[in-house]
């Protein structure tokens, strides 16, 4: 994303439920956690988090849907530290992901049924800071942002745990 090339050395956790309400399908946004990513020759970390949008549903043309945006933080002993609320994207403008199959699932278990494939975007915009006061323009420039659709990836290798309601 924009000048960012660093790898999640921690998993994140998506939590959600989906199933017929009523006779209607839906699905509920559980809770999503990540842990920060440092970025590379700064003392800044992005922290992944929802971005208040998801949809899971796969269809022909897409694995599912969901907005992300990045807590911008920095490491310990930093002097020029963003104020809190500082992030990549916000609730009202958040990278919006629209995930493509880019491996075929593969059943991992049966009993708890677990299954894992990839996915990927790299057609998404990806916004300026919001929330960071006077250091706004510098981290931009540090980030490469705002970046433009189609030049920013996001792939995932997905496992997805499935757990039946009653």
């Amino acid at each position: 994303m924009g000048a960012v090339d660093e790898p999640l050395t921690e998993p994140m956790k998506i939590t959600f439920a989906e199933g017929r309400v009523d006779g209607e399908f839906r699905q509920v946004f559980g809770e999503m956690t990540a842990a920060p990513i440092r970025v590379g020759g700064t003392p800044l970390t992005l922290t992944p988090q929802y971005g208040g949008y998801a949809d899971f549903l796969s269809d022909d043309t897409r694995r599912g849907e969901f907005d992300i945006k990045f807590a911008i933080g920095s490491a310990h002993g930093s002097a020029a530290r963003p104020s809190s609320g500082c992030s990549v994207g916000s609730d009202e403008d958040a990278v919006h992901l629209v995930l493509q199959n880019t491996d075929p699932t593969r059943v991992i278990s049966r009993d708890p049924l677990v299954v894992a494939f990839g996915a990927q975007d790299a057609e998404f915009a990806a916004p300026g800071t919001r929330g960071c006061g006077p250091l706004s323009r510098v981290l931009e420039r540090a980030l490469g942002l705002p970046s433009a659709a189609g030049a920013n990836a996001f792939d995932m290798d997905v496992t997805v745990a499935i757990r039946p309601y009653m």
